[in-house]
């Protein structure tokens, strides 16, 4: 078992990631994991196939549309959505991928309000990806205290521990 600690890490190492989900219906973590990433410094790109703008900046149908490649992609949407994302992720070469859960990574957990999908899972680590199968960015950038406490909650329940 991995640990989320490293795999954050070498997460947030990279420089340029597209947030996969930002809404302009509703305030949504994603919405929240595109301003933290932007506000720490990313270059950030919003990916929603509904929109052409968040946040006042360009937002793009998919991966495949972005003007430069992604080193990373957060994804918080339907797992089925997910699993297209992680396929253009291979087609592009993107080798970082985290996908939203809002139990932690402990698999079965809140499958109704995740974005994992167990197959695209396997696609990431059959193709060489680094794949965080759950949790949160909110929880590890700045933290609020709600995302604080849950980090915290789910580390000692176990729930933040990843299968390689």
């Amino acid at each position: 078992m991995a640990k989320i600690d490293e795999l954050v890490k070498d997460f947030l190492a990279q420089k340029k990631i597209a947030v996969v989900g930002v809404s302009d219906k509703r305030e949504t973590g994603c919405n929240m994991s595109y301003k933290k990433f932007k506000e720490a410094g990313y270059q950030v790109y919003g990916v929603n196939p509904r929109i052409t703008t968040f946040e006042g900046d360009p937002c793009y149908p998919d991966l495949k549309s972005l003007p430069e490649k992604p080193d990373a992609v957060f994804i918080l949407a339907n797992p089925k959505v997910t699993e297209q994302v992680v396929q253009q992720c291979v087609d592009l070469g993107v080798k970082h991928v985290w996908m939203h859960c809002m139990m932690g990574t402990k698999p079965g957990l809140a499958t109704s309000m995740s974005s994992v999908s167990s197959d695209a899972v396997r696609m990431c680590r059959e193709n060489g990806i680094t794949v965080i199968p759950g949790s949160c960015p909110n929880q590890f950038i700045k933290p609020d205290v709600g995302h604080g406490m849950m980090r915290g909650l789910f580390r000692v329940f176990g729930f933040l521990s990843v299968e390689q």
